[in-house]
């Protein structure tokens, strides 16, 4: 069972957010970290089995491997991620009118690391990190308020599972412009695209002060 027990609403509205590559840099980082472990990604497809290869020969390593990189990866993040564009100045601003949680995709072991690197930023909102369907838990962290809710993710499936169980939720689809995203599902037609937070910022305002706004 997800603890939420330490997300205390206020009644305002409301933006859930996934981290990697919306909050902090991921894939850029990511391939970086990669290089330096003598592996490379090559943008083929968007999954990282068989395209996580050994940069020497181009072998593709297993996914025992590539399972390990995205683990070693999460325990060094302080160290290679750093906010994604605009979001150290437009996510406070928008937090001065709405209550702010993360629902990260992340095993939960890593929780501890990346709040100390969220905290290190100024970024001290709450945070879930799972590796569940987010539609569930995002229902589950906005219970019963009825206040405007905003949910922000890079990842198709994510969007559409917010969709399902929060049908009154604004979707933004965000991501990185990356060789990887550009492979990546579309957003369900229900999510709208935006580029970065400095695009994203007017539209949350706009949804928060609509006709159920505040």
């Amino acid at each position: 069972m997800t603890d939420l027990s330490h997300i205390r609403l206020t009644g305002r509205p409301l933006i859930i957010s996934d981290v990697d590559d919306v909050i902090l840099e991921f894939i850029a980082p990511y391939q970086r970290f990669l290089n330096a472990q003598g592996l490379k990604f090559l943008p083929r497809s968007f999954r990282l089995t068989g395209n996580v290869v050994r940069t020497d020969d181009e072998t593709p390593v297993t996914e025992e491997v590539v399972q390990k990189s995205l683990h070693d990866f999460f325990d060094e993040q302080h160290v290679w991620q750093t906010p994604f564009q605009h979001v150290m100045s437009a996510l406070p601003a928008l937090a001065e009118e709405a209550d702010v949680v993360f629902l990260t995709a992340m095993p939960p072991k890593f929780t501890a690391k990346r709040r100390q690197l969220l905290d290190t930023l100024g970024l001290h909102f709450p945070m879930v990190a799972v590796e569940t369907a987010k539609g569930p838990i995002a229902s589950m962290i906005r219970d019963r308020h009825t206040a405007p809710v905003v949910f922000l993710d890079d990842m198709a499936h994510n969007l559409a599972s917010v969709s399902e169980h929060l049908p009154d939720c604004l979707l933004l689809s965000l991501a990185p412009p990356s060789e990887v995203h550009a492979m990546a599902p579309k957003p369900p037609e229900t999510a709208r695209i935006v580029r970065d937070w400095a695009e994203a910022a007017p539209i949350i305002k706009a949804h928060f002060s609509g006709p159920s706004g505040p």
